[in-house]
């Protein structure tokens, strides 16, 4: 099946689920059930879901389905981005009635993200022209400053006298963020940031697509991080102060981009 024909159904599913899954997180608040920054940071997930996330993934979906390799790109990233936040849902939420919902997008979502690598796999070669070495570098360089940044936390945290108090405040068990990243997301990134610098194509247009998902998710930290702060500004997971931090962090993502996506054919 070639890239243009996407599995309609499973797109269509995938898209649905998600929309289903902002709009409830959003409307009916008083089903999470987390301490309220917690809560507040889901619905600013899912305000950023709905107004950015879902829009990008219906247009780069159809654009796919005509042939567009960069809109592939695109829907990748996007995909990934709500595999991340189905993740997020699933294991950051106290259990609650929306649970069968979280479960259903994170599933849509990882087999779409699975056909689409190997559809951007198999085409890049030929719809690919290698972006610049320096999106390589800043792919490695965000790599390790966020894993720097988390083992930061984390380091201290397992050798300290109470490593259940890097959670305080969350209402969580462990924190998704930190598994999500260490154990796949960062590692996979410098595995394509490699792949990039050595001028593989099919490793280069995934870590275009990677940076796609970083910018989405940059913004919805920003928005998360509000939402968060302002249901609860006595709370430690959250900070007014990531909020221009992560709008600054989405805007320069942006322009590798651009530059990457504008490098199919």
């Amino acid at each position: 099946m070639t890239s243009s024909r996407l599995p309609g159904l499973l797109v269509t599913l995938l898209g649905t689920v998600a929309l289903a899954v902002a709009v409830a997180t959003l409307l009916a608040p008083d089903v999470l059930r987390g301490p309220e920054a917690m809560d507040g940071s889901a619905q600013g997930t899912a305000l950023v879901l709905l107004v950015v996330g879902i829009p990008t993934y219906a247009v780069s979906a159809v654009w796919t389905r005509a042939g567009s390799f960069g809109a592939e790109l695109v829907l990748t990233g996007v995909t990934a981005y709500l595999l991340y936040n189905a993740v997020m849902f699933v294991f950051a939420t106290p259990f609650n009635r929306l649970f069968l919902l979280y479960v259903a997008m994170l599933g849509l979502a990882l087999a779409t993200l699975v056909h689409e690598v190997l559809e951007v796999w198999r085409r890049a070669d030929r719809s690919m022209a290698v972006p610049p070495r320096w999106v390589a570098v800043y792919v490695l360089v965000v790599v390790a400053l966020n894993a720097l940044a988390w083992l930061a936390r984390v380091v201290p945290a397992v050798l300290g006298d109470d490593p259940a108090s890097l959670l305080d405040g969350t209402g969580v068990a462990t924190n998704p963020v930190y598994v999500q990243d260490l154990a796949f997301w960062l590692p996979v990134m410098a595995w394509l940031g490699i792949g990039t610098w050595q001028g593989h194509a099919p490793r280069a247009a995934l870590a275009t697509a990677g940076i796609v998902m970083w910018v989405l998710e940059s913004v919805g930290v920003a928005v998360d991080q509000w939402w968060a702060h302002a249901a609860d500004p006595a709370s430690p997971v959250a900070s007014s102060a990531a909020v221009p931090l992560f709008l600054a962090v989405a805007a320069v993502a942006l322009v590798p981009a651009v530059v990457s996506v504008r490098r199919s054919r």
